[in-house]
């Protein structure tokens, strides 16, 4: 990766928290990133670690507590009610459920043509609806669905309209929001390919959410490990499986399924231990409580996320002297 290029995202020291009766609630916690141009970052980590929050925190569909949003190297974070609306053009998400985020009154046609119709990006009605179409056959919906409702559809083809209503206002980044854990595992797999073909034929740029480490891997350039708000890890996704260094990440792998016999005898090493509320956390590193390798110095100080080389960066104390912090 070239570091002198422009990221087309980048977010530094982002955060957002909730208030709630017992004090705040650190849903996404000091998260510095950057997703450069036709690449895909995999965020991935448990349910309630902060992943779809941080991916509507970029979008500022929530309003991020402090930190910094950068476009193509041009700050988002002060733009007003109206100049955000332009920038909705090149900035869409995929939402998780794809029958809960459509309106269930509106045809198939008429969600998708809904964005284009809002931003007028056509002059006339009928270039909207051939666009509609076009979208359509792009996403693999056939015409005859056209007046169709979303209620009369599978899980597969509603998914498929939220993809082409992402796309009608020719975004350059998409935030895909567990786009396919609602889904078959035979579904998973075309809107995955699905996904992946349109990247390539419109040069996308994605934020992929999930908690399956198995798709994370087959749509990924690079992965971030989420921890209760906090980013534990982020490596290309190659290194990142061959070469896991904090011990979540490590759990984490070893916890997926292999389709080998050969495999039953394989010791799984199970995370034990008290959850670590996310609610005015005490410093410290917040897996400590489940940790294997805890020192005293995990239960006092917040670990830094540091630079173990190769683009490889750990929030782990067992790697404190080895490198430089992240810059």
């Amino acid at each position: 990766m070239n570091e002198n290029t422009v990221p087309l995202i980048e977010t530094r020291n982002l955060k957002k928290y909730f208030k709630v009766k017992k004090g705040l609630l650190h849903a996404v916690d000091d998260i510095t990133i950057k997703i450069h141009r036709g690449k895909t970052i995999g965020v991935v980590g448990e349910s309630g670690c902060g992943k779809s929050t941080l991916g509507r925190a970029i979008l500022r569909l929530i309003e991020p507590t402090s930190g910094d949003v950068l476009f193509d190297g041009k700050s988002i974070i002060s733009y007003n009610k109206s100049k955000m609306r332009e920038m909705r053009r090149n900035m869409q998400i995929i939402f998780q459920d794809p029958y809960s985020s459509i309106d269930p009154r509106k045809t198939v046609a008429e969600i998708i043509a809904d964005f284009m119709f809002i931003h007028k990006t056509y002059k006339t009605k009928k270039e909207i609806w051939n666009k509609t179409a076009e979208l359509m056959d792009t996403v693999g919906l056939a015409q005859r669905l056209a007046n169709a409702y979303p209620h009369e559809l599978d899980g597969g083809r509603r998914q498929r309209i939220g993809v082409a209503r992402a796309l009608s206002l020719n975004p350059q980044f998409i935030v895909c929001d567990e786009p396919v854990s609602a889904l078959d595992v035979s579904i998973q797999a075309q809107i995955l390919n699905l996904l992946m073909d349109l990247q390539e034929q419109y040069k996308l740029t994605y934020m992929f959410v999930t908690h399956n480490l198995s798709v994370v891997k087959h749509i990924s350039d690079e992965i971030i490990v989420m921890y209760l708000g906090q980013c534990i890890e982020q490596a290309p996704v190659d290194e990142l499986f061959s070469n896991p260094q904090h011990p979540y990440t490590k759990a984490l792998l070893a916890a997926i399924p292999e389709p080998d016999i050969s495999s039953r005898n394989k010791r799984v090493e199970i995370i034990k231990g008290e959850l670590t509320s996310p609610v005015n956390p005490s410093p410290g590193c917040r897996f400590a409580k489940r940790c294997n390798y805890v020192f005293e110095q995990c239960t006092r100080e917040d670990p830094p996320l540091i630079n173990l080389g190769e683009e490889h960066y750990c929030a782990c104390f067992l790697h404190k002297n080895e490198s430089s912090r992240l810059g």
